[in-house]
């Protein structure tokens, strides 16, 4: 049985998925073309937790523009993957980080296999932060348009 609810969602979906997949390859752009992104002379990884962070926030070499494309926009580009992933898939917050942890897996593995970028376990936490931050932002509306059905 389909009720208002279950209706207007399937009447999104199809939207959602487009913007999903566009919104994927365009990350993907970013992550290995880029912003100039010029392919490394060896591979490059970090699997120390923090120790990405940890640099950007040293404070004897402080950069704030350093810090917000690399800590704030790890957080931010993933923010759409926290309101698409549920959309798409109807699913709730683990399941949602899941989903995108599998994406970025395979991100952040071509951008080491064609040493355009790193591997690094510091984004991993940073994009799953940025994805609960908009799954949040994804219950909350949906919480406001049942209030006014």
């Amino acid at each position: 049985m389909y009720t208002e609810t279950n209706m207007n969602k399937y009447h999104y979906r199809p939207h959602a998925i487009m913007v999903l997949i566009i919104y994927t390859c365009l990350l993907a752009y970013w992550m290995l073309w880029g912003f100039g992104r010029a392919t490394q002379p060896v591979y490059m990884y970090n699997l120390v937790p923090f120790k990405t962070i940890e640099h950007f926030l040293r404070i004897d070499h402080f950069n704030t523009r350093t810090w917000v494309i690399n800590l704030i926009g790890n957080i931010g580009v993933f923010v759409p993957f926290g309101i698409m992933i549920p959309m798409v898939f109807n699913s709730k917050l683990v399941k949602t980080i899941y989903i995108a942890l599998i994406g970025l897996l395979v991100l952040e593995t071509a951008q080491l296999l064609t040493r355009k970028g790193t591997l690094d376990v510091d984004d991993f936490m940073l994009n799953s932060v940025g994805v609960a931050i908009g799954y949040m932002f994804y219950i909350l509306c949906l919480k406001k348009v049942k209030r006014s059905l």
